[in-house]
């Protein structure tokens, strides 16, 4: 069961919306089909209705995040077992995608969907690889990007645990802004200490100079 694969659902969901810079691009039934990527089957059962419920759901993946990135470790896993108690899944054992060299099938869990609306499929993927994600990797993983003002959420795969960034474009603007805050804060100190030096020679007596 790709359920690596299966939380970046959960990650493509909250970063439809950018809060800080009141950006929403889950605006449209066209929005809600382009979220199963390749479950286009899953995607044509999409309605407008859908579009209202995944926006709730976002917002509580959001929490999730939130949560887990403050550290609060304990609540991230509550409100991810809330969200999974009412989006249950249903997996099942599937061999029709894969064959071995001889033809077999490959046996594998996946996930079924038998779900009422394309938001509840949607959502029952989404947690259930996001928690696979979150007991296998650790709840440090789930993180929020430290690049203002961005607040996309993302998945940390490092070996190191040391990603801080949703993107490679906000590691750079980040490391760029911090540069510039490193030189700006060097001008002053030099600044600083030629007026220093300047007062000092001022006020010492004539005689001496």
């Amino acid at each position: 069961m790709e359920l690596a694969y299966y939380s970046d659902y959960a990650v493509r969901l909250v970063n439809t919306e950018q809060p800080e810079r009141g950006g929403d691009s889950l605006t449209s039934v066209e929005a809600v089909r382009e979220l199963f990527g390749a479950a286009q089957q899953a995607a044509r059962r999409a309605t407008d209705s859908d579009v209202t419920r995944l926006r709730t759901v976002r917002a509580r993946l959001r929490a999730v995040f939130e949560a887990a990135d403050a550290g609060d470790e304990v609540l991230a896993v509550d409100l991810l077992n809330a969200l999974m108690m009412e989006f249950p899944v249903s997996p099942q054992i599937s061999g029709h995608e894969y064959r071995d060299d001889d033809g077999r099938p490959k046996w594998h869990m996946h996930i079924a969907d038998h779900a009422a609306n394309a938001t509840a499929g949607f959502t029952a993927t989404a947690c259930m690889g996001l928690a696979f994600h979150l007991t296998e990797l650790g709840v440090d993983r789930l993180g929020i990007c430290e690049a203002a003002p961005c607040r996309n959420v993302y998945l940390d795969t490092s070996t190191n645990r040391s990603r801080r960034y949703c993107s490679d474009r906000c590691a750079t603007r980040a490391n760029v802004a911090a540069y510039r805050a490193r030189k700006r804060l060097e001008s002053e100190r030099a600044a600083r200490t030629g007026r220093t030096a300047e007062t000092a020679q001022d006020t010492t007596p004539a005689t001496e100079r």
